[in-house]
């Protein structure tokens, strides 16, 4: 038995753990170490086959973007919930996926779902279609575009598909 079977996922754990303690103690990185080591072990059987990191690196990047569009897409979202109700305009958007690995598209609706204004709603893998609502679009071609070009395009050159 392999005791870290996903060691990204339990140095993520780790991190998190710290980032939501109030304090920074050795029993609260000791517990912080048990529940990451715990935590795959216990939920090991239920992952997928996951593909393989081929750009381990550009992951790193994929990340920073997305915290920033996050952060970015806060504002955006609070200028329109706090302007006119008539200027929002809300819609559900097919976005035709290229990506064929569930894992991967599940990364996707993931991100589309932390951005603020958006919602991932389905993953539909046998059509290949990623079904999100946004908030506040008037051109769904353009919603899509982006989703494709900022998320997808990263996410299929980090695992090769």
């Amino acid at each position: 038995m392999k005791l870290l079977p996903m060691p990204l996922l339990s140095l993520a754990i780790v991190g998190l753990w710290l980032v939501l303690v109030s304090a920074f103690t050795l029993n609260s990185l000791a517990m912080g170490v048990i529940v990451a080591l715990a935590i795959p072990l216990i939920t090991r059987s239920t992952w997928p086959d996951r593909p393989i990191l081929r750009r381990p690196w550009l992951a790193i990047w994929l990340f920073g973007r997305v915290c920033g569009d996050i952060v970015a897409a806060n504002f955006v979202l609070a200028r329109q919930v706090l302007g006119p109700v008539d200027q929002i305009h809300p819609l559900f958007i097919e976005v035709p996926l290229a990506i064929e690995d569930p894992f991967v598209a599940t990364i996707l609706a993931s991100i589309v779902t932390l951005t603020p204004g958006t919602l991932s709603v389905d993953i539909d893998i046998p059509r290949r279609i990623l079904l999100i609502h946004a908030f506040n679009a008037r051109d769904a071609a353009a919603v899509s575009a982006d989703i494709k070009a900022r998320y997808e395009a990263p996410l299929k050159e980090i695992f090769g598909c």
